[in-house]
């Protein structure tokens, strides 16, 4: 029997058009624009899924997704709206609606959501296992190790809300389990034009790391990527604007998000990349040395002037709860005599004094630290978030000194080459 989708928009042409190409797709479609007529359908004609308009004149949408799920707590609602932001769809999601999709919306995209909703409860039923199709062999000095691991996604959809630190706009991600083999897939609330967390996507490294694909760009992901990569998340769904929220500079809020919302193990295994001869990225004081190892071990250096100094941290990611204790809390910094220069490249607008460390030329001005070493560690944090953009974990010991975004993108281009 095919799913039936009840449709409740205001505009007719809406609706029409949803139902003639829905119902081309093989589903049964029910409309309407009346709120009472909708709670009656939800009651009456037990649909599989409704697409419901943010903007009704007689109920707000919003307010509807309350009483629908009221009523049926386990009805996936996808919102869809012609002015879709982050304060909207973290607002619908937190009522428990399944995704958000902004008109005019893409076939494919519309599709995409359907079945990935329709979907999603048989995604987490226990699955055959198999190889993931991560776990190919790579020749050169990289290669794919035997000890696979298991693939983690969600257990159920998270919202998380903020500010830019770049652009210092309202922000927020959420973020929906994907079945095995997805991987980390970003998307805008406005397009839904996907972006792979790939090496393939990284479009700028200046002081922070974006993604960019079909003109649509989205910044600041290392924080979030490095959460991901610490607690073992290999598939999720990340919708978002255009920047990541900063939160307070670091991932330990990103952690404690992902531990409440559940991280389930899969059925599917990916196989992590192993370093099975030394090289060297770069010379002299900024450089990065890569080495065979069983687990991945980073030692890093940062030599600033005072009040930050030498700082050496070697770290050892042998488990998640060791990466949210010694890693995750790390923030950000910034100095304050760089501020105009970020200014005038249109950076560093969020710059709070709860989202940094600020340092000027004689102290840190707006904060206790939280490791003595907080800086090396944050150097530490991102690494371990640009390495994620391999798209597997990777087994290696790598020392690096005086490095950042850029050297950590020229560090897994090369690593793609051995591949």
């Amino acid at each position: 029997m095919s799913a039936t989708v009840l449709v409740v928009d205001d505009e007719e042409r809406i609706r029409s058009s949803l139902r003639g190409i829905l119902t081309d797709e093989g589903y049964t479609v029910l409309d309407t624009g009346s709120p009472a007529l909708a709670m009656e359908l939800v009651a009456r004609q037990t649909p599989s899924l409704v697409l419901l308009d943010v903007w009704m004149p007689e109920l707000d949408g919003i307010e509807l997704l309350r009483k629908i799920k009221q009523v049926r707590p386990d009805l996936p609602v996808v919102m869809i709206s012609g002015h879709a932001n982050i304060q909207n769809a973290v607002a619908a999601t937190r009522l428990g609606a399944a995704d958000f999709i902004e008109k005019p919306f893409s076939l494919n995209g519309l599709l995409a959501i359907l079945n990935r909703t329709l979907s999603g409860e048989a995604a987490r039923e226990p699955a055959v296992a198999g190889t993931s199709a991560n776990g190919v062999g790579l020749g050169g000095r990289v290669s794919a190790t035997a000890a696979t691991r298991p693939q983690k996604t969600l257990a159920q959809p998270l919202v998380i809300g903020g500010h830019g630190l770049h652009s210092g706009l309202k922000s927020g991600v959420i973020l929906h389990p994907a079945e095995p083999d997805t991987g980390i897939i970003f998307s805008s609330l406005a397009d839904q034009s996907e972006i792979p967390a790939r090496l393939d996507y990284v479009s700028e490294t200046g002081y922070n790391t974006t993604l960019s694909r079909g003109g649509h760009s989205i910044r600041t992901v290392e924080h979030l990527m490095s959460a991901l990569h610490g607690l073992g998340v290999t598939n999720a769904f990340v919708k978002t604007d255009d920047e990541v929220p900063a939160l307070d500079g670091s991932a330990i809020e990103f952690c404690r998000s992902l531990r409440q919302a559940g991280i389930v193990e899969q059925a599917a295994r990916t196989a992590p990349i192993r370093v099975t001869k030394p090289f060297t990225i770069g010379q002299g004081a900024e450089s990065i040395r890569v080495e065979p190892a069983d687990v991945l071990t980073i030692e890093y250096t940062v030599d600033y002037p005072a009040p930050i100094g030498v700082q050496t941290v070697s770290f050892t990611l042998d488990s998640a709860a060791s990466y949210e204790r010694e890693i995750a809390p790390a923030r950000t910094f910034g100095f304050v005599n760089e501020f105009s220069k970020m200014s005038a490249m249109g950076l560093a607008r969020g710059g709070r004094l709860d989202n940094l460390i600020l340092v000027d030329s004689e102290k840190i001005v707006n904060t206790t630290l939280r490791f003595a070493d907080e800086f090396a560690r944050h150097k530490i944090l991102d690494l371990i978030g640009d390495l994620y953009l391999l798209g597997r974990p990777l087994v290696a010991r790598i020392i690096a000194a005086r490095t950042g975004h850029s050297d950590n993108l020229a560090l897994i281009r090369h690593i793609a080459k051995l591949q």
